[in-house]
């Protein structure tokens, strides 16, 4: 069922600014020398997730401690959110304290009912600009997945994806733990309990343990390919597949598919895909 298909889409705005002490930070959680990024100097593409996150008052924080995603949702009785995937279309770079400015809407929100129950599926559109130019340096759709109360729904949205591990031009092992979802959360201000909140992760959402940034794993996997291709991309496209929990090894691979197009992966324990992405030049 698909919800106000006939409304048009609501714009809401933002401005910020691309602080040099917020990117230094994220260069450091990025085992980045902090050092390297200064004013004037450009920020690497994907790293925009650590602008426009809206101060939400502390009263009007989701139950399960979500802020709010730049636009207003529906409030349609689902209370758990989690990321379910992105994509991003690079226009341009952004220069290290510039003035921007963002645009974002809601597209149809899709409610279905699947083996987890009842849930929605929310597509929520940003375009990012600079100063008065009309053209948006990114452009990107954050796909959020919400679902009902029930503890007991807290399994994958779909039937874990077990792999053997192909052959891949790279990769590398990492386990996010406390201290990286923590410093995550804090340059991106995302309350979400599901990140910090043990007790509230395993008795209110029914997981083992705290959840992994959806978006994390992603960041990881830009750095891999920026790193082995020795530029930024012009696009990038992740699907969330399963949840990745903390204190678990992550193996990260990239594969080349062509001379334009790349695939990445993040998989978990027992080789179960939990997050693939393409790039693209």
């Amino acid at each position: 069922m698909i919800v106000d298909s006939e409304t048009p889409a609501h714009v809401e705005h933002a401005n910020d600014v691309c602080a040099v002490t917020l990117v230094r930070r994220m260069a450091a959680l990025l085992d980045r020398d902090p050092e390297m990024f200064e004013q004037g100097g450009i920020m690497p593409r994907g790293w925009h997730v650590l602008l426009f996150n809206p101060p939400t008052r502390q009263s009007q924080l989701r139950a399960d401690g979500a802020a709010h995603l730049g636009v207003t949702l529906p409030d349609l009785g689902l209370p758990r959110l989690m990321m379910g995937g992105r994509r991003i279309a690079f226009g341009g770079d952004i220069v290290i304290g510039a003035a921007v400015r963002r645009e974002s809407r809601q597209a149809d929100v899709v409610i279905k009912s699947g083996r987890s129950g009842r849930f929605a599926l929310v597509d929520v559109e940003h375009r990012i600009l600079i100063g008065d130019n009309p053209d948006p340096v990114v452009i990107e759709t954050n796909s959020y997945v919400l679902r009902e109360a029930d503890p007991g729904n807290a399994t994958p949205m779909a039937k874990p994806i077990i792999a053997v591990l192909p052959p891949a031009d790279v990769t590398r092992v990492v386990t996010p733990d406390e201290a990286m979802l923590f410093r995550y959360s804090a340059i991106t201000d995302n309350p979400h309990r599901i990140h910090y909140d043990l007790p509230y992760a395993q008795a209110e959402e029914g997981y083992s343990s705290l959840l992994v940034n959806g978006s994390l794993p992603a960041m990881l996997l830009l750095e891999m390919f920026r790193a082995h291709v020795g530029q930024d991309p012009a696009g990038f496209e992740s699907r969330n597949l399963a949840p990745m929990v903390c204190g678990a090894p992550l193996t990260l691979a990239l594969s080349a598919r062509g001379d334009q197009n790349w695939s990445l992966r993040a998989y978990g324990p027992a080789g179960v895909i939990a997050l693939e992405a393409k790039a693209w030049l």
